[in-house]
């Protein structure tokens, strides 16, 4: 779970953990992708003395470092976050990476090309029903060989039976 400034003392706590103490695992990769260059350094701490009580559970504090450019801009983002288990690094790194997958290929699509953030449907379950109806046409578009949501509403949108035939 992430663990960002809605949690300040328990956040403070992870980045003074980071500053101070030496972590018992870290994993560093480094990544390029079209106009993207990013190096990132997870880990994992095990002190857990300071920890409000109320945070039940809790074994390991990550610390997630991404630092690179982005089209040719300098950024840097450290991300904090607490977990139930006793991983490495390396294997948290890969937890994390594939939690961002879903995010990329799932949440953004529904947002940005779906342009679900702007829906005026609010009331009751609508939303939600509206929500599983995008993810259910998403998973066909790419069940079917369709890897730019975009080029696939742009071919099937005006072609009922294109659109039938997805779902037989």
């Amino acid at each position: 779970m992430a663990v960002k400034d809605n949690q300040p003392t328990l956040h403070r706590h992870i980045k003074r953990i980071a500053a101070l103490r030496k972590p018992v695992s870290r994993h560093i990769e480094t990544e390029k992708t079209r106009n993207r260059f990013t190096t990132r350094t997870v880990e994992v701490f095990d002190d857990l003395t300071a920890i409000n009580s109320q945070w039940t559970g809790i074994k390991s504090l990550i610390r997630v470092e991404r630092v690179g450019t982005r089209t040719g801009k300098a950024y840097r983002q450290v991300v904090c976050y607490i977990n139930s288990i006793v991983a490495t690094a390396k294997e948290f790194a890969h937890g994390i990476r594939g939690h961002w997958g879903i995010e990329n290929r799932l949440h953004w699509v529904k947002d940005v090309v779906l342009n679900e953030d702007n829906s005026t449907i609010r009331m009751g379950k609508a939303p939600a029903n509206l929500s599983i109806m995008r993810a259910i046409a998403l998973n066909l578009l790419r069940r079917n060989g369709y890897a730019s949501i975009t080029i696939a509403q742009r071919f099937i949108s005006h072609d009922i039976d294109k659109l039938l035939a997805l779902v037989e």
